[in-house]
């Protein structure tokens, strides 16, 4: 299928609910921390030979970054989209299922605000 080039920004996230997906979105909720692989194997409940060989191939897109044995996200690789991209996917797996979820028009009752942020009346 064709696209427009222009506005066409491939992304090398992984794809989401795969191993990469998730330990890229957890170091990237802790962008101060670094793990070692096995920690991030136990608290992802990722099997342990997995951890290694995704992080390197997340460290050849530039997508993390370690420090001996220590491996956190690479904030500079991200740009906007990267970040919004992961950020919102968290934040709406986070409160999957509430009330505003579950109901399309929770906005309906809502009152117009004007420029002061008043409602109107």
């Amino acid at each position: 299928m064709p696209v427009d080039f222009e506005s066409y920004h491939p992304t090398d996230l992984p794809e989401a609910d795969t191993n990469g997906r998730r330990i890229l979105e957890f170091l990237a909720s802790n962008p101060d921390l670094g793990f070692r692989p096995s920690e991030l194997a136990e608290e992802l409940d990722i099997p342990h030979g997995s951890v290694g060989t995704t992080l390197r191939r997340l460290e050849d897109r530039g997508f993390v970054r370690h420090k001996g044995e220590y491996w956190a996200i690479n904030i500079e690789a991200y740009d906007a989209r990267t970040a919004s991209e992961i950020g919102l996917q968290a934040v709406a797996e986070q409160f999957e299922g509430d009330y505003y979820d579950r109901n399309d028009d929770w906005d309906a009752d809502l009152p117009d605000l004007d420029a002061e942020g008043t409602a109107d009346k």
